[in-house]
């Protein structure tokens, strides 16, 4: 098995399916609920701590260039499916006006 294989299948092992919404969602440690990254998966991966759904998406699609960023367009921080319904490079510009515009709609949905 190659190193690819054997990150996925580490990864895979604590994902739970879900049906309804095609979302990967992660059942292991996430970084906690306070400050800048919180709630998005962790697990640890050749001795370091690092954010799942960018390893999924690192090594199922290839490296992040400095100025992008990945959106949760699925708007699920446990997922960590590296599809372009779940995940997407973005300029942090266009993940910030994402991330907005879903607060709105969130807000709209609750009035």
């Amino acid at each position: 098995m190659n190193r690819r294989d054997k990150i996925r299948e580490k990864v895979m092992a604590r994902v739970r399916m879900d049906e309804g919404t095609g979302c990967w969602i992660w059942t292991g440690p996430t970084s906690g609920t306070e400050g800048r990254g919180a709630g998005y998966p962790r697990m640890s991966l050749a001795g370091q701590t690092v954010a799942v759904h960018i390893v999924m998406w690192t090594n199922e699609h290839g490296f992040i260039p400095g100025k992008k960023e990945l959106d949760h367009v699925c708007r699920n921080r446990l997922c960590v499916r590296p599809h372009p319904e779940h995940l997407e490079m973005v300029t942090r510009k266009r993940n910030a006006i994402r991330r907005e515009e879903a607060k709105r709609a969130m807000l709209c949905e609750e009035a």
